[in-house]
Order: C-alpha cells, then structure tokens, then sequence
C-alpha cells in the first residue's frame, strides 16, 4: 500500500477534461469549479482514494504516469503526443541501459519519456539552441523526477563541426530541416543504431528519406499515427465528438554499411596495381632499347 505524503505527486481527478497534477504541499490548497481542494486532506490517503471538496463533489487521488506528466507539460513547442510516443519506444527497441541522442528538446515531452524507459543505466543526451525552450524543457523534465538520467547542451549541431557522443543507440530529430544533420548524426550513431525524425509535412519526409540513403542508412519506414477515443456508455456508445488527429508523420531508419568505403579501396588497389605495371612495363621497354642501342654502337665501332 502507497500511501500520499509530503511532496508526493499526485492526480487530481475529477473527469477526463477536468484533472489536476501537483505534488502535495500541507499548507496549499486550490479552488476549482466543483469546489476548494486541500492537498493536506490527501496526506495519509492511499493512492486510488477519492477526496471531498467543500461542494460535496469528489475528486481521485491516483497516482501519475509518464502519459499524464506528458498532457500536463508547459508547452514551449508542440509537443509529441503518446499515440506516437509508444511506436516510437518500440519500434527503435529503447530500453534500459543506452544511450540516447536527442535533437531539437523541445518542451521535453519526448526527452522525459525516452528518459523513463532508459533510466537507471541509461543516459538521454539532448540539445537546443533556444535558451526559452531549454529552461521550459528543464523543468518539465525537473518536474517528472527524470533530471539525473538527461543532459541538456545548448549545441547548434546543424553548424558545429563538433563530435559531442559517439556510439549512439537512438538518435532522436525533431528539426524543420533533419536532412542537414544527418551525416553528422550517423558519425554519432552504433552500427545498426536507429534513427528517427518528427516530420509535420510529406515534403520533409520526402527530402529526409533522400539524405537517409545517401548516408547509407537502411529499414527506412514513414508511418502516421491517429487515435480516436470512444465514449462507451451503456446504451449510447459512440466515437468521441473530440479526438487527436493528425500530429506529425514519422520517419524511421537504421544505419548500415553500403559498402561504398570498400568499392573505393579495391578500385584504388586496382589503380595502383594497374600502376606499377605500366611503370614496369615502361621500364622493361627502356632497358631492351638501350641495350639494343649498345650493340648496335659496339657494331659500328667494330
């Protein structure tokens, strides 16, 4: 049994579109439409409990997830949502123990959940270069407890020459242009090391595909994810009049090795070879002709 307590995070639930996240504070206490909440009514209760405001209404005292921390985020940028979180996680296979690379932070909606799934062996390394964004996304991540297992750096990796990690497991792009890091990305990635980029429209898709194979990267896969909600009620189940539709479309890669470095190596090797045995033939040619020419002088001396 989790019981609530000082500091304790704790969701505020009341229905689907009224619901509060906070971490409990004995001497705070806030007014809603269904009444005045205190949060030192909630220390003691176990999770789950449901709490009664002075209006006679109840709210639910449960416990927060990852998903919930997501939907209450401050948002800087958009964000990306669960539907496209959870393909994410398994389609690149993120687990406990790698190393992530994440570009474009955001209001680290994605940085905090990647971070969840990583911790405590792994490590999220992610960067901006907008200083408004990274102090949101700083506190977002502060805010779900993820803080140890994430560093920020505030790198244009779109200009810098720079080679800040290497042996990458998942890279992660969230960039209006993500083609112009690639070759910078898959210097950074593990053999076989999955990519995966957040495309708002098919036209970035399109010329983000483009650089993926020319830097030799393999699996190549653009999905989009919709979700709808039904309400089930007994008698009058129906879809949801309000829903997540389009988001962003998705853009997953692995990298691989084409075999080009090598195509080059063996026509280079062909190049020499081809080299010095036209040099040894020229050389053989040279020492028949002045060995001819010396007899033929010894002749006429003669």
């Amino acid at each position: 049994m989790t019981k609530i307590k000082q500091n304790s995070p704790v969701l505020f639930f009341y229905n689907n579109s009224k619901k509060w996240l906070m971490n409990i504070s004995k001497k705070e206490s806030f007014h809603t439409h269904i009444g005045v909440i205190k949060h030192s009514d909630a220390i003691g209760k176990e999770y789950g409990s449901r709490l009664m405001t002075n209006k006679d209404k109840y709210v639910y005292l449960l416990e927060p997830t990852m998903y919930d921390y997501i939907m209450k985020i401050q948002h800087g940028t958009q964000i990306v949502y669960p539907k496209d979180l959870g393909y994410i996680a398994a389609r690149a296979g993120i687990k406990d123990g790698q190393k992530i690379l994440e570009i474009g932070t955001g209001s680290g909606s994605l940085t905090s959940f990647v971070a969840s799934i990583v911790k405590p062996r792994g490590h999220v390394y992610t960067f901006d270069v907008d200083d408004k964004f990274m102090k949101i996304a700083e506190k977002n991540i502060r805010r779900s407890g993820l803080s140890k297992y994430v560093t920020q750096h505030n790198l244009d990796l779109k200009t810098s020459k720079e080679i800040p990690v290497t042996e990458m497991d998942v890279a992660l792009i969230d960039l209006g242009d993500p083609w112009i890091v690639i070759p910078k990305v898959r210097q950074m990635l593990k053999g076989s090391g999955a990519i995966f980029a957040i495309c708002p429209t098919m036209n970035q898709l399109e010329k983000l595909t483009m650089a993926l194979v020319e830097n030799e990267f393999t699996d190549i896969e653009s999905t989009e994810h919709i979700i709808r909600t039904i309400e089930a009620r007994e008698g009058k189940t129906r879809h949801s009049f309000q829903g997540i539709g389009h988001t962003t479309y998705l853009c997953f890669a692995r990298k691989a090795f084409f075999g080009k470095t090598k195509a080059k190596t063996t026509t280079k090797a062909k190049t020499t070879t081809k080299a010095k045995t036209t040099t040894k033939a020229k050389t053989t040619t040279k020492a028949k002709t002045t060995t001819k020419a010396k007899t033929t002088r010894k002749k006429t001396k003669n």
